[in-house]
């Protein structure tokens, strides 16, 4: 424990580090208007939800969090694809299924010949089911863009300032008087 407290005290040391809002021209110390802080714009996460609505990956790039854009393509991309792909195999084991209700079907086909009605209609439904499945990730994908781009806008927003600190504190204990280790969360105001 004794060999912690150097490790716990250069950290603490390196870890309080303050700016203070201050210049040194020569000799003379300017000091700077610390307590006015930027301005909000409240309008900007509508604003990016607004983009990433009317072209997906848009608010991500009005948020300049450019790397989330490949994302939500791939994400939609997949969905999208593999909604195309199970509606392609659904509507060719739904047409072979109408061919063979109208006995116009070819028993010798490579594909279906040798598959009895049943099977025809399970595979129908695993592919429908599938497409299904499909359409909703890429819905999904759509709306967490949206949301995304949203919550992203409010976030950039938020006020980090020096009023609020978590630290390493090293305190003794009253009992017996050993070197006890926490943190401190500190708020001013």
């Amino acid at each position: 424990m004794h060999k912690l407290i150097p490790i716990f005290l250069l950290v603490f040391l390196l870890g309080n580090v303050t700016l203070s809002a201050q210049e040194k021209v020569g000799d003379l110390v300017i000091i700077q208007d610390t307590i006015k802080g930027k301005e909000l714009n409240a309008l900007a996460p509508a604003k990016a939800a607004f983009y990433s609505a009317i072209l997906p990956g848009l608010g991500q790039a009005y948020n300049k969090k450019y790397w989330k854009i490949p994302i939500v393509y791939g994400g939609m991309g997949a969905g999208i694809y593999y909604y195309s792909w199970n509606n392609t195999k659904y509507r060719q084991f739904r047409d072979e299924y109408k061919k063979r209700l109208n006995g116009t079907s070819n028993p010798l086909d490579p594909l279906y010949g040798n598959l009895d009605n049943a099977r025809l209609i399970s595979g129908q439904r695993f592919y429908q089911r599938n497409r299904d499945i499909s359409a909703i990730v890429a819905v999904a994908f759509y709306v967490l863009n949206i949301v995304d781009a949203n919550i992203d806008a409010h976030f950039s927003q938020f006020n980090v300032n020096d009023r609020l600190s978590l630290g390493p504190r090293i305190y003794q204990n009253e009992f017996n008087y050993k070197q006890n280790v926490g943190l401190t969360l500190n708020y001013q105001f």
